[in-house]
Parts: C-alpha cells; sequence; structure tokens
C-alpha cells in the first residue's frame, strides 16, 4: 500500500473509533436520563450516584442503584483502567480475636503485594444498610472483602452498579451465587468437636453457638447434631443454646446448661471466646476443668494456650482466609476468572488440657 493510502486508511479507522466512542456516550447518555426520568430526580443527581459522591440522600440513592441496576448500567471496564491499589476490608466488630487474626492475614499479603487496606468496623448494619456502602464513594477503591457481615439487595446493587468486586468472608447470610465466598469447613469443626468428647467417653454433651441464624453457627451445629447420630445419642434439642460468639454470651448460656437437673459433663463452644465464658460459668458453680466439665472451642486464637487449663478447641486458618480473601479481590478487580467462587479452608481439632474422660 502507498504512504497516501495507508495515511487515508488509518483516518478511516480512526473516524470509525471516533463514532462508536461518540455512540457509546451517546447510549450511556439516554440511560442515564432514563434513570433519571424514572427515580424522578435530575440528571446531575444520577451522574453523583455513578461518581460515588456521598452527597446524595440515602433514599434517593437506593432508588437510583435500583435503577441502574434494572437497566444493566455497569461501569467495570472503566474502572479496571484506573486502579488505586487499594481494597476496603468491612468488619461486623473488630473487638475480637478472630477478627484481628483475619486482618493480620489479609494486611501481611497486602504489605507483601504492596496493595493497600482500609478497614472499616460496622455495628447494627442492616439499620442503615446503604451506610458503608456509600461511603465508599469517598475514596476509590479496587475492591471490597466483607467479613462476617448480613449483605442486603441494595448493598449489592450499589456495589455492582460502581463496578467494585466483592468478596464475601464467612458471610452471616447467602450470598448470591456470583458473589465469591471463602470460608471454613464449620460442619467438618463441629463433628470433630462432637467426636472428640464422645470419644472420651461423654454422653451429655451440650453446644453453645452463635446466632441462629448464621450460617456457620447451623452448620456447626449440624456437624454437632451428626456426631451424635452417628454414636448412637440421642439428640436432645435441650443441651443446645444459640448465643453470640462473645465471652458474655458463653457464660450467660453456659449457666443455663450447668443448672439443668441432668447438667451436662462437656460442652462444645461455638467460639473460644465463648468458651471461656463457659470456664467462668463452671469456676461459679464449683466446677473443675476438666475433671467435672470437659470444654472444646472454635478458633484456635492465641488465648487458647493462654487459659488455665489450655483449651482444647478447632483450629480455622483465619489468616489464610484473609490472605485468599484478598487475593480473590484483587483478582477480581483485575479482570480475571475465578476458578471456585465459594472456597472452604480444612479446618482440624487442636487437642489440650481442658477435656478428659467423664467422671
Amino acid at each position: 500500500m502507498r504512504p497516501q493510502e495507508d495515511s487515508t486508511a488509518r483516518q478511516q479507522q480512526v473516524g470509525t473509533a471516533r463514532r462508536r466512542d461518540s455512540a457509546r456516550l451517546l447510549e450511556r447518555k439516554t440511560t442515564l436520563a432514563t434513570i433519571a426520568a424514572e427515580a424522578g430526580v435530575s440528571l446531575p443527581t444520577v451522574s453523583k450516584v455513578v461518581n460515588g459522591r456521598p452527597d446524595v440522600a440515602p433514599a434517593t440513592r437506593a432508588r437510583v442503584e435500583q435503577l441502574l441496576d434494572q437497566h444493566q448500567y455497569s461501569r467495570n471496564g472503566m474502572r479496571r483502567h484506573r486502579r488505586s491499589g487499594l481494597i476496603d476490608v468491612v468488619f461486623a466488630g473488630l473487638d475480637s480475636p478472630w477478627a484481628v487474626e483475619i486482618l493480620r492475614g489479609i494486611e501481611d499479603w497486602g504489605a507483601q503485594h504492596e496493595t493497600a487496606v482500609a478497614v472499616s468496623s460496622v455495628r447494627h448494619g442492616n439499620a442503615r444498610p446503604a451506610s458503608w456502602t456509600s461511603a465508599l464513594g469517598s475514596h476509590r477503591t479496587d475492591g471490597v472483602i466483607l467479613v462476617t457481615t448480613r449483605l442486603t439487595d441494595t448493598q449489592l446493587g450499589q456495589l455492582r452498579s460502581a463496578g467494585i468486586p466483592l468478596v464475601v468472608v464467612d458471610p452471616a447470610n447467602t450470598p448470591p451465587p456470583d458473589v465469591p465466598s471463602v470460608g471454613a469447613t464449620n460442619w467438618a469443626g463441629g463433628l470433630a468437636a462432637t467426636e472428640h468428647l464422645l470419644g472420651l467417653g461423654h454422653r451429655r454433651v451440650a453446644a453453645i453457638t452463635g446466632p441462629a441464624d448464621f450460617l456457620c453457627s447451623l452448620a456447626r451445629v449440624d456437624g454437632y447434631r451428626s456426631a451424635l447420630e452417628r454414636a448412637g445419642v440421642a439428640f436432645d434439642q435441650a443441651l443446645v443454646r444459640y448465643g453470640d460468639f462473645e465471652h458474655e454470651g458463653g457464660f450467660a448460656r453456659a449457666v443455663e446448661l450447668l443448672e439443668l437437673p441432668d447438667r451436662p459433663t462437656a460442652i462444645f463452644a461455638g467460639s473460644d471466646q465463648q468458651a471461656f465464658g463457659v470456664y467462668e460459668a463452671a469456676r461459679q458453680h464449683g466446677l473443675r476443668i476438666p475433671e467435672d466439665l470437659s470444654i472444646v472451642g472454635f478458633d484456635d486464637t492465641e488465648i487458647a494456650t493462654m487459659s488455665t487449663p489450655q483449651l482444647t478447641t478447632v483450629h480455622q486458618p483465619l489468616r489464610e482466609l484473609g490472605a485468599v480473601a484478598l487475593q480473590t479481590a484483587l483478582r477480581l478487580a483485575a479482570g480475571d476468572t475465578i476458578e471456585s467462587r465459594h472456597v472452604e479452608l480444612a479446618t482440624h481439632l487442636v487437642v489440650r488440657a481442658s477435656t478428659r474422660p467423664p467422671r
């Protein structure tokens, strides 16, 4: 091809690309105008929501986000070209050793791979479902890791419309099939803890777990019940208590169990913190551990080896959970395909001094 012909071809290609970009821009503006009309707001207001501006009323933002979802308005492609190197991590409370271990895993992996982490903690997240997602609009983020928090349709819609990848760790409720999750083998952990106590000869084995509507709570109780069934021990609903995974809740539920006419000789607690609440309840009832009461916890946090006696517990790979969640979020931000959207890391029992055969 001669130079003049080559130049003409290039000009035609540039012209075609410009017309295509103009058409896309017109299409996007038309979509935003349609959404503004349906929401009963101005086009600048819709633009603020799209760009993550915080100065929009929550009710208006939620209405616009819903319409953006309905119209499948996405900015995923735009976001990939302006990566910030920042991942947001949202916890439902940061005052437990369990949360601290997960955060350490996230921060350690992020430091090794030059990824910054912004950490926030939300309490009573369902009262204001759009609050933390709205806050993300005040800064650029490549993705969000949500740890043991309920995910609402409004929150999910906001993240999707903004093109922000999401990974959930140990989700409280079932996430949508397309949202990646990272957790531990809770059912297997509950099974192993209970089988250990049954193997020692205990037959009055109680269980204290977390909230009755948390996935991990239900899984651990299911594992507990399966171990009883395998051993031919009748399941007794009176020996199951639902709590909050906290020390105070473990204490209160243990008091209820220890004041039963036929009290348990062993208790499987759904967290190490709950287990230490059981320790206190046993002490106040004049019971020795493990001579009068055997106890198994769940998590294997650092405090498990600081107690007297040291706590038998189910080990969760908490730091690895955090690291895998961060890796997954970064892969999503880069547009990579995720081979498995639901990852469960293995748990195992660590036997220490808080369990023994019943007297």
